[in-house]
C-alpha cells in the first residue's frame, strides 16, 4: 500500500491542484528525490509554473506543468500520503498512520494564495523526481489488453505472482491486488508464469479487471474478499482451507491449497 487503486485517489485529490502557481518548494530530504536531482533544482524547475494536467502509470502519479516545464512524478512506496490543502487524500490508508510527524514531511509544492500539496511518508520508501522515464513501467494493469498479458506471461519462468508485480512488465499491481486476484481466478502465486495456457490468461485477465473495478468501488486495495484472512492461521473464505503463507517475489503471500491451481 498505497497500489495503483490509492494512487488514483491520489491523482483525482491532485486534480484540485492545477491551475494554481506554484511560490514555493519544500524538499527537507535529500534521499527522497531521484534521478540526481537537488531540492535547488526542482525549485528552479517549478517555482513560477503550474500544474496543467494530472496523469497515473500504474504507482506513479505524474503532474504536468505549464511553459513546457518538467513532468513531476511522484511515488508512495508502502506509507506515502497525498495532502492537499490540509487534507488527507484518504483517510484511513492501510498499514501507514495520519499522524503529522514534521520529520516524515518530504516534500512539499506551496501554492500562490496559500495551500499546499504535501506527501508525507514514514517508511521513506517513495520518491520525487522530474521527467520520470515512464517507458521503463509497463502497461497499465486497468487497461492491459488479453494478448499484452498473454505477452507479459509468456516465457517467463518467474512465479506468477512475481511477473505480476514486477512494474517494468505490468505497472500498478502490489500485494495485496495481487493476491486477491489470483485467488479469485484459483491460480497459485507460485506457479511459472509460462504455464498458463489461454483460457488460465483470459480467465486471469477476467479477474483482475474485476478485481481492480470492485475494490475501486469499495474504497482501497485493502477491501478484497481475502483481505481478512490473510493472516497466520486464516481460513481461505471460498472453501474453508487453510491459506498457505509463503514467501514469493519478495512477499508475503497468501493463497487456498485447495483451489488456486
Amino acid at each position: 500500500m498505497p497500489e495503483m487503486l490509492e494512487v488514483e485517489v491520489y491523482r483525482r485529490a491532485a486534480h484540485a491542484a492545477l491551475g494554481r502557481r506554484i511560490i514555493d518548494i519544500s524538499a527537507p530530504d535529500a534521499w527522497f528525490l531521484k534521478g540526481g536531482i537537488t531540492a535547488a533544482a526542482v525549485g528552479d524547475a517549478l517555482i513560477g509554473r503550474e500544474f496543467v494536467a494530472d496523469r497515473r502509470r500504474g504507482k506513479l502519479l505524474l503532474l504536468d506543468t505549464s511553459d513546457d516545464g518538467p513532468t513531476l512524478g511522484l511515488r508512495f512506496g508502502m506509507t506515502g500520503i497525498l495532502e492537499l490543502d490540509g487534507v488527507d487524500a484518504i483517510e484511513a490508508l492501510q498499514y501507514s498512520t495520519h499522524r503529522r510527524n514534521p520529520e516524515w514531511e518530504r516534500f512539499v509544492v506551496h501554492f500562490d494564495g496559500g495551500g499546499a500539496l504535501r506527501l508525507r511518508d514514514p517508511r521513506r520508501l517513495g520518491g520525487v523526481e522530474l521527467d520520470p522515464d515512464e517507458d521503463r513501467l509497463g502497461p497499465d494493469a486497468g487497461t492491459v489488453g488479453v494478448a499484452e498479458l498473454r505477452s507479459i506471461l509468456a516465457g517467463s519462468t518467474s512465479p506468477l505472482k512475481a511477473r505480476l508485480m514486477d512494474q517494468a512488465k505490468l505497472a500498478g499491481l502490489g500485494n495485496l491486488l495481487t493476491d486477491e486476484t489470483l485467488w479469485r481466478a484459483g491460480l497459485d502465486p507460485a506457479r511459472q508464469s509460462r504455464s498458463l495456457d489461454s483460457d488460465e490468461v483470459a480467465l486471469l485477465h477476467g479477474e483482475m479487471k474485476r478485481t481492480l473495478k470492485d475494490l475501486g468501488k469499495r474504497g482501497g486495495s485493502h477491501l478484497g474478499d481475502l483481505q481478512q484472512a490473510r493472516q497466520r492461521g486464516g481460513i481461505c473464505p471460498r472453501d474453508g482451507a487453510a491459506l498457505d503463507r509463503r514467501t514469493i517475489g519478495g512477499r508475503t503471500t497468501y493463497s487456498c491449497p485447495v483451489h488456486q491451481i
